[in-house]
């Protein structure tokens, strides 16, 4: 059985902070776990407003609190983000994410991050990234 508790995992290596300054995101499981996905909390700042393309992973994310935006970039539509709204790029849809308040995300990672991840250039996790050693 795994037990992680959030406060204590913010607090240590397995949060992780944008190089951009406009997320921070706790990794609680990840590849390591051997559970198949890697599942975060995630924190948008209030005004972040940057494009994603996750071409190597598949991401379902629910909103825990904070109000904001997603737009599909094929088609322009905007989707309003509140709490107990979920999303997920089931077609490794790329997309505009916008914070108009800070929110809070449950991210789901399929296949899992390795920890250290953080969005290239294209607004991508790569496959393979640096792990967490505790």
């Amino acid at each position: 059985m795994i037990v992680r508790n959030l406060l204590k995992a913010s607090q240590s290596n397995r949060k992780i902070v944008s190089p951009e300054g406009n997320w921070e995101s706790t990794r609680l499981l990840l590849k390591e776990d051997n559970m198949g996905f890697s599942f975060h909390i995630t924190t948008i700042y209030k005004g972040a407003d940057f494009d994603m393309h996750y071409q190597n992973h598949l991401e379902s994310v629910y909103c825990i609190a904070g109000e904001g935006e997603i737009e599909t970039t094929a088609d322009g539509k905007k989707y309003a983000i509140s709490p107990g709204t979920v999303y997920a790029l089931d077609k490794h849809d790329k997309h505009t994410l916008r914070a108009f308040e800070e929110m809070t995300m449950a991210c789901v990672f399929n296949p899992p991050l390795n920890g250290k991840e953080v969005h290239n250039a294209e607004g991508a996790y790569e496959l393979e990234a640096e792990t967490i050693a505790e």
